[in-house]
C-alpha cells in the first residue's frame, strides 16, 4: 500500500516522464532528428560535470545539477518556447505560461519537496545565484554547439542573425569568460558558412 507520500512522488514522476515528449528546435549533433527537453536537461547535467572547472571556484557543483535537473520540467505545460521565435507573443507569454505550469507540476509533490522544487525553478529563473548563471550559461551553450555541430540547425532553418546569438550567448560572456572567445569564433564561423546571419 502506497503512503500519500510516496503516491505523489510517483505521480510526480510519472507526469515528469512527459518531458521526454516536449520536441525543441534543436537538432541532434548528427542533425537526423531534433532533440527532446529530456534530452537536453540530461546534457546539461552532463556539461556541467564536464566544464566545472571554468566555472567560478565557490559554485557548489550539486546546486548546480539540482537546476539543470529541473530547470525544463515546466514545458510539459507550458511547451518549449523557441529563442529565436520571430512571434512577439510567443514570448509575451511564456513567463505566465510557465509560473502556471510550475505551480501544477511542482504541486503534485509532497509540501517540503514542492517548496523545495519550485525553488529550484525560481532560482534558476532568476540568474541571481552563481550556480543559477552557471547553469543558464551552459544552457546557452549547449545549443550552439549543437547547432554548430549540425551545420547550422536551428539558426539556418530560421535564419537568425549574429546579433541575435550574441544576445542569446550573453550569460555565456558573464558566467563562463575563458570560453567567451571560444563561442566568438564559432559565431564567426558560422556568420562564415551562411549558418548565421550577418547584421
Amino acid at each position: 500500500m502506497l503512503t500519500d507520500r510516496l503516491a505523489r512522488q510517483i505521480d510526480f514522476l510519472v507526469q515528469a516522464d512527459r518531458l521526454k515528449t516536449i520536441i525543441r528546435r534543436t537538432p541532434l549533433t548528427d542533425n537526423s532528428r531534433l532533440e527532446n527537453s529530456a534530452e537536453h536537461s540530461w546534457h546539461l547535467a552532463l556539461a556541467a560535470l564536464a566544464l566545472r572547472e571554468h566555472a567560478p571556484a565557490d559554485v557548489d557543483l550539486a546546486r548546480v545539477l539540482e537546476l539543470v535537473t529541473v530547470h525544463d520540467l515546466v514545458e510539459i505545460d507550458a511547451g518549449d518556447t523557441f529563442a529565436y521565435d520571430h512571434d512577439p507573443a510567443v514570448h509575451r507569454t511564456k513567463a505566465d505560461r510557465e509560473r502556471v505550469a510550475a505551480d501544477r507540476i511542482f504541486g503534485l509533490l509532497p509540501p517540503d519537496q514542492m517548496v523545495r522544487f519550485r525553488a529550484l525553478w525560481d532560482e534558476f529563473e532568476a540568474h541571481a545565484t552563481l550556480e543559477a548563471r552557471f547553469a543558464n550559461a551552459l544552457d546557452r551553450l549547449q545549443a550552439l554547439l549543437q547547432n554548430v555541430q549540425s551545420g547550422g540547425g536551428s539558426w539556418a532553418v530560421h535564419h537568425v542573425t549574429r546579433g541575435q546569438v550574441l544576445d542569446r550567448m550573453a550569460p555565456v560572456h558573464s558566467a563562463l569568460p575563458d570560453l567567451w572567445p571560444f563561442v566568438l569564433d564559432v559565431i564567426d564561423r558560422a556568420c562564415d558558412s551562411g549558418a548565421i546571419v550577418r547584421d
